[in-house]
């Protein structure tokens, strides 16, 4: 287990995004979208399409699919294939997802630190856990929120309150981390810092998106937190 910079100089919780995130999801949330357009008499679409589709919730990623591939359906069709999508990826959610590069050696770092971590994402609870679970993570984050956990998501920022609620820590100087302008508006909404990764899932490129600091592997993010611990302290 690596060495962590100046250990206790951290933030008081760190938040993380799941999708594009700590997850490399693309692939099987493709093969799911697919799945729906097929049933609705669509084309498919490719990954990388998929990529910039996704971040706030299935209801809307649906929405997106089709409009990318010819138009919005009525309501009843949509509510229809919103069924099918969450029934199939259910089924199909670790087929071929992975932990990014990185992050399971980085998580296991910051817990021996004693950073309180907890999942803050727009992924319907359900299919959260069952995601963090296959992919080994919920030993990290056993009480994830989801985008249907309450009456509010991301940016909102009561939907990370209530993420770490569990925790018992402040808001206050916590860190969100994620990949898009859903986790980039939370942690403004919520008045904390945020760190975007660059290789995640977003229309905007993360660079673009004018986060406190952007990492391009995880691997950097002690780092990226211990500055960012030191700049609350200045």
């Amino acid at each position: 287990m690596a060495r962590l910079p100046d250990m206790e100089r951290f933030p008081p919780a760190v938040a993380f995004d799941l999708d594009g995130t700590l997850v490399h999801s693309a692939p099987d949330l493709t093969g799911a979208l697919n799945a729906v357009l097929a049933r609705a008499g669509r084309p498919p679409v490719s990954e990388a399409l998929l990529r910039t589709l996704v971040g706030e919730g299935a209801n809307r990623l649906i929405e997106r699919g089709l409009e990318a591939t010819g138009g919005s359906l009525d309501e009843d069709t949509r509510a229809d294939l919103l069924a099918y999508f969450l029934s199939y990826y259910a089924e199909n959610i670790c087929v071929d997802s992975h932990p990014f590069a990185n992050v399971v050696s980085v998580l296991e770092d910051l817990r021996a630190a004693g950073v309180p971590m907890c999942v803050c994402t727009n992924k319907p609870e359900r299919l959260a856990r069952r995601l963090l679970a296959a992919t080994d993570l919920a030993r990290f984050f056993p009480d994830p929120v989801g985008g249907d956990s309450l009456p509010w998501k991301k940016p909102d920022a009561r939907h990370l309150e209530a993420a770490l609620a569990p925790l018992g820590v402040p808001v206050a100087g916590t860190v969100m981390v994620g990949d898009s302008a859903a986790d980039l508006g939370v942690a403004r909404n919520a008045g904390v810092p945020c760190v975007l990764v660059s290789f995640g899932y977003t229309a905007i490129p993360a660079a673009e998106l004018g986060a406190d600091i952007l990492i391009d592997d995880f691997a950097e993010l002690p780092g990226a937190l211990t500055r960012l611990a030191a700049r609350a302290l200045a």
